[in-house]
């Protein structure tokens, strides 16, 4: 396969047939990002968080911080590198072997189909409590269809989304600050006795609402001077992400303490409510659903993308690799996401699909940090330290999570295997036969019988 140059940027005129089309800016890919990460987990993710690290939130949260960071620059210098659709996919295949490029394309898809599931039924659950699961599944079919009418009119869905979020944030923290407390049902002891395990757990639960950045770099064959682009886009959107979170979490525990953040399963709605300024809790409600709503709508966005490019080196049907002649989208591969998670949203509750993506994309995140590792210094290596760090945190929280998301993934990576195995082995029998000097299941085919990339 030929990889793209490090020193030169395709233009939109020159996408090959098939290609995706160049047309985001910085700002679009930021808004991308703040998109899936304002919504990914700040609704959702305080509560467990709260209950497992008790007075640590604050440091859990740091620590979550500090592994996006890490994770943040290793993806940012792999997808200038490689400016295609794919993610950790096209950067594992090309730097570890095709193995660990085809479990990072897995993990990916299997935890952000999860994510895609929690944001919808986070939306039928501030929405209408009583039918959540088909309020989501409808949202999430709806939020495909208009994804499929082009990335540039789903961008000004989230950005809308995006600015209507930062306001009510902004109304949770003055309420838990300056509002005067009113009656609520508080669980004394909610939160556990902070501990190094309920700290790395929290923390790993928190990562979620940061995970949001990946959108960013699965869209590199989108965007325009993708080195730049998503240089910048990605460091803007998990910095302005950062300080919303601390300015949340802190004013939280100000004003309601780390026991009523573990109580209440919609913390930031019911700070509002339990204050002086209740009258507005309804418009936290809207927002969540606004939050969640961007959030899937970005998400569906950087899923489809990693499935397309899977579909490309046939790791997945062939028949999702096709790429819509007038909107420029993955139409199929934004079908069978969207149908896949409007299941998993009629048969899970949202804290096992949130445990479910958690540890999957921790899991891909590993894998984009050991990518990261290989990079020589002309290719803008990030430094090795930090991709350590990353690497080693990624791992610690992953299996640091509740054992019921860490069994869960770990049985839905094992399938994965057995599909790479699978895969091997009807191509082998079907183009050719198994390279004997590969590691990795790499295939000698015949000519003209490669895969097709980007």
């Amino acid at each position: 396969m030929n990889s793209p140059s490090p020193d030169r940027e395709p233009t939109d005129a020159e996408q090959p047939d098939g290609g995706l089309r160049r047309r985001l800016g910085t700002g679009d890919a930021v808004f991308v990002g703040l998109g899936a990460m304002l919504g990914a987990g700040v609704f959702t993710a305080f509560s467990p968080a709260a209950g497992a690290a008790g007075s640590l939130l604050l440091p859990a949260l740091a620590l979550a911080g500090l592994v996006a960071v890490c994770n943040a620059i290793s993806s940012a210098r792999l997808a200038a590198r490689y400016p295609v659709a794919g993610g950790t996919y096209v950067y594992g295949r090309e730097r570890l072997g095709p193995f660990w490029g085809y479990l990072a394309g897995w993990c990916f898809v299997i935890g952000k189909t999860a994510s895609c599931a929690a944001m919808a039924l986070t939306v039928g659950l501030y929405l209408w409590p009583a039918q959540a699961r088909p309020v989501a599944a409808v949202t999430l079919l709806a939020l495909t269809a208009l994804s499929m009418f082009g990335v540039r009119r789903a961008l000004w869905f989230t950005r809308i989304a995006v600015v209507a979020v930062l306001l009510v944030l902004a109304l949770v923290v003055i309420a838990a600050i300056w509002g005067e407390p009113g009656p609520a049902a508080v669980t004394p002891g909610a939160a556990t006795a902070a501990s190094p395990g309920g700290l790395l757990e929290a923390a790993g639960l928190l990562f979620f609402a940061f995970a949001g950045y990946a959108r960013i770099t699965t869209l590199g064959e989108e965007v325009r001077d993708p080195r730049r682009t998503i240089g910048l886009a990605v460091p803007i959107a998990l910095g302005i992400t950062l300080l919303v979170y601390l300015a949340l979490a802190s004013a939280l525990l100000a004003g309601v303490g780390a026991d009523a953040i573990a109580t209440w399963s919609d913390p930031l709605a019911s700070v509002v409510a339990a204050s002086d300024l209740a009258v507005a809790a309804p418009l936290v409600r809207a927002g969540a659903v606004l939050a969640a709503g961007a959030a899937l709508s970005a998400l569906l966005l950087g899923v489809s993308r990693t499935v397309l490019a899977m579909a490309r080196d046939r790791r997945l049907p062939g028949v999702l690799a096709a790429v819509d002649a007038r909107h420029g989208v993955p139409l199929r591969a934004e079908l069978a996401v969207g149908v896949v998670a409007a299941v998993a949203v009629l048969s899970a509750d949202l804290r096992e699909v949130i445990g479910f993506s958690s540890f999957g994309v921790l899991v891909y995140y590993a894998i984009a940090n050991a990518a990261a590792w290989t990079l020589s210094r002309a290719e803008h290596r990030p430094p090795r330290a930090l991709t350590a760090v990353g690497l080693t945190c990624c791992v610690l929280l992953a299996v640091s999570l509740p054992i019921r998301s860490v069994v869960g993934g770990i049985v839905l990576i094992a399938l994965g295997v057995l599909g790479w195995l699978f895969l091997t082995w009807s191509t082998r029998r079907r183009n050719g036969t198994i390279n004997p000097h590969s590691t990795s299941g790499e295939l000698i085919q015949e000519p003209g019988q490669g895969a097709a990339n980007g």
